[in-house]
């Protein structure tokens, strides 16, 4: 593997290049007045994972009345008020 030494002026005007670098396996240390002080080197790619699509088909059941509008009562104790409006069983 090869490594490279530049100084931060130089890093700063050649980046892509030595990103392209680092990319390809070079590690590029770069150096203040000669001293080390960061090191560039290419990430590990991570594997990509593949969605597999209807995994849980049939795990779950939902209710006739799932998407059906809540009760004012209980809306509005969600929204954070008073609820003004009995409950529509009659209980308190």
């Amino acid at each position: 593997m090869q490594s490279l030494q530049v100084n931060i002026y130089e890093a700063k005007t050649r980046l892509s290049g030595l990103v392209e670098q680092a990319r390809q396996g070079a590690t590029v240390v770069i150096a203040k007045n000669g001293t080390p002080l960061a090191k560039l080197v290419a990430l590990d790619a991570a594997p990509k994972r593949k969605i597999i699509f209807g995994l849980m088909k049939g795990e779950f059941v939902e209710a006739d009345d799932f998407d059906a509008p809540l009760p004012d009562d209980l809306l509005a104790l969600l929204e954070g008020r008073d609820s003004a409006v009995a409950p529509a069983d009659g209980k308190p």
